[in-house]
């Protein structure tokens, strides 16, 4: 049985897919299965040791806001590279599945 993944944020479902890749316990999905509506890129960065620099995003759905609620590796190291351009998301957006 194939498990499906969900990102949630103020009951609207922003990221859904069945080809998640898990990362140190965080659920990447794959970029077509985003909805982009949904996020703005924060400006804000963090370069992990072995996978690379990350980009945050904003989470706004129904005037809500999660500050840098989601992020990507769009060209991360080598070690990463199964993450390339996949989100994460964590603080008030759920991940269920």
């Amino acid at each position: 049985m194939i498990k499906m993944t969900k990102a949630i944020f103020n009951k609207e479902i922003i990221a859904e897919s069945d080809e998640c890749i898990e990362v140190e316990g965080n659920q990447y999905f794959p970029p077509d299965s985003v909805k982009k509506k949904f996020l703005k890129k924060s400006g804000n960065t963090y370069t992990c040791p072995w996978k690379g620099l990350c980009y945050y995003y904003d989470v706004t759905v129904k005037g809500k806001t999660v500050k840098d609620g989601g992020w990507c590796y769009p060209k991360p190291k080598p070690a990463a590279k199964q993450i390339a351009g996949y989100f994460a998301f964590w603080k008030d957006v759920k991940v269920k599945g």
